[in-house]
């Protein structure tokens, strides 16, 4: 099985940074220890079975253009076992331990409902025998409630009471085949979750009937004895106009308003975070000092352009950003790093599918050591706690601490209206981070 869909790559080691070979890693080295954890325990890098897998090549403007040895096969059915079988030959190649999918990723959807069910419990029987033999694991799984048309409206979303219960009725299957494989985590991305005019949209049923949904599901993944986490994925926008999880904010204020804060936390992806206007960082950041952090999507989007591009993730400067929030939070785990990526549509041949997760793996490599140094070395944290020592004593202490109030303030004010503020000192701060890289 594992050189059956590519025999001409062999397994992926480490050749150092001199390495002009492409089929090799020039930064990660599994093993090698990051303070006090190998870097495969610091990055738990996944693959993204939707785009490695089942992806073909296609964007908004041309059709499918990668070569993939399993593409040949006509009977769907085969097509998702050789799947299968190729994403653990995949797995082993790069020494990747996590993958990710989506329900209708691994299986194909028949004509019915039970129909669709019997092919996915097919395929996860399979995908539970390659786990076994192989130790490799399920980061997260989910479930598809966007590409199909019966979602045009949204799914827990919908205007149809029917659609909401087939999406029910879907998740409910997800959530058991990815505890079944022993998924870590699970994850909802509302694809369809929002609106694109209020002129025919009850925004308020809409929210509530998703509150409930997520009720539903977090009573059902208790019930079957799932103790993973469960995530929800911000996104802005694309395909709709108002997406109501748009950013980890957004997120945070729907979980409290629906007392949903102590059952999920949130999977940050870097496309996602530019196109709410956002940096990588500042969504993480976000979800850190909220106590919501769970996983991370590890791509990059084009600045210059206004659409999920999902390309994989070389800007090492992003990044060590990316990777010091993480270091700061403690790590990931259980969740992790997946590379919710795919190759450029002119990258089509099926070793570029390697030669792209090396490229995103050693990007992270090198960043976690860079964050590494630079958190350990403590320049910025010391530069920040001496920006806001103001807090720690007098008056600022009684700021923070609650104790005094506006009256206070004014007396204060009256008697301190000479204010002297130091300097942010902003392009030191980026001198001194260029320094590690």
């Amino acid at each position: 099985m594992q050189n059956q869909f590519f025999p001409d790559i062999p397994r992926i080691n480490y050749e150092g940074p001199e390495s002009r070979n492409p089929l090799a890693f020039k930064f990660y080295q599994p093993d090698r220890k990051i303070g006090d954890k190998t870097m495969e325990q610091h990055l738990r890098f996944s693959v993204a079975y939707w785009h490695t897998l089942t992806g073909t090549g296609a964007d908004p403007f041309g059709v499918g253009a990668n070569l993939r040895p399993w593409l040949s096969i006509s009977d769907p059915m085969e097509q998702a076992r050789a799947r299968m079988r190729a994403c653990f030959e995949i797995l082993e190649k790069l020494q990747v331990p996590f993958f990710c999918f989506h329900d209708r990723d691994i299986a194909p959807e028949a004509e019915t409902l039970r129909e669709t069910n019997r092919n996915l419990d097919q395929i996860v029987e399979l995908t539970r025998e390659l786990i076994a033999d192989s130790g490799k694991q399920l980061l997260w799984g989910t479930a598809c409630l966007f590409n199909h048309p019966r979602y045009v409206h949204g799914a827990a979303t919908s205007c149809n009471a029917d659609v909401f219960a087939y999406a029910a009725a879907q998740v409910k299957k997800a959530i058991e085949v990815t505890h079944y494989l022993g998924g870590r985590n699970y994850v909802f991305w509302g694809g369809r979750e929002g609106y694109d005019t209020l002129l025919n949209t009850d925004m308020g049923l809409e929210l509530d009937n998703l509150a409930r949904f997520l009720h539903m599901a977090v009573d059902y993944a208790a019930e079957i004895g799932f103790t993973g986490q469960l995530l929800i994925e911000p996104k802005p926008k694309e395909p709709t106009v108002h997406q109501y999880d748009s950013d980890v904010e957004s997120c945070l204020n729907f979980l409290r308003a629906y007392n949903l804060l102590d059952h999920f936390k949130i999977n940050i992806e870097q496309n996602h975070a530019i196109l709410a206007g956002h940096t990588y960082q500042h969504e993480i950041h976000m979800a850190r000092i909220n106590g919501v952090l769970g996983s991370m999507d590890a791509n990059e989007g084009a600045y210059l352009l206004g659409w999920d591009t999902d390309q994989m993730a070389t800007n090492i400067y992003e990044a060590v950003f990316a990777l010091y929030e993480v270091l700061k939070a403690g790590g990931l785990a259980p969740g992790g790093l997946n590379f919710d990526a795919k190759l450029r549509r002119p990258s089509f041949q099926p070793d570029d599918i390697f030669i792209g997760h090396i490229a995103a793996m050693d990007t992270y490599a090198r960043a976690l050591e860079i964050a590494h140094n630079l958190l350990g070395a403590g320049e910025i944290e010391d530069f920040i706690a001496e920006r806001y020592r103001s807090y720690r004593e007098g008056i600022g202490r009684k700021i923070a601490d609650g104790s005094i109030g506006f009256k206070e303030l004014e007396l204060y004010a009256l008697e301190h209206d000479r204010i002297v503020n130091s300097s942010g000192r902003r392009e030191m701060l980026e001198a001194i981070v260029n320094r590690y890289l």
